[in-house]
């Protein structure tokens, strides 16, 4: 028997400067917490160009994506779906190391995020986040600079 479930990819950037990460206020359906900036690609949409992209409408800075950090994967329940559909949805997440190239820090409007802030690192602990916000820091800390694996 095949599994049905519903497949989406997203980007995400880990924007990291003076000791502070750049995040964005997650709130949709009842739930919220800080999470990077990003989100679901559009169809046929290159990741990179999908993460620069989610990186400016929810924070208005353009972004340099520089590498890939790791993957990530998201699973809800079809039961806990917003949309009422009963089959499980799956998030297949890029995290990418990026840096500002410029704009200015603005808001999203009419999106799932309210707004965005640069949050020191010491205080990611005491902040109610997204479980993609431990995930991606900690891909961070163990991607060699020189981008390998060993």
């Amino acid at each position: 028997m095949t599994l049905q479930f519903d497949t989406r990819p997203a980007a995400y950037a880990v924007i990291i400067q003076e000791e502070k990460i750049l995040m964005a206020y997650w709130k949709q359906d009842g739930k919220e917490g800080w999470t990077l900036p990003g989100g679901g690609l559009d169809l046929a949409e290159h990741p990179v160009d999908g993460c620069r992209r989610e990186v400016y409408e929810e924070t208005g800075y353009e972004a340099q994506i520089e590498r890939m950090l790791g993957i990530d994967v998201g699973h809800w329940p079809g039961e806990a779906r917003s949309d009422g559909s009963d089959k499980d949805f799956q998030a297949l997440r890029l995290v990418y190391e990026a840096t500002v190239v410029g704009g200015e820090l603005t808001h999203e409007v009419d999106g799932s995020t309210t707004h965005a802030a640069w949050i020191p690192l010491k205080d990611i602990e005491k902040l109610n986040r997204v479980s993609l916000v431990d995930t991606a820091l900690r891909l961070h800390r163990e991607r060699p600079a020189d981008g390998k694996l060993s």
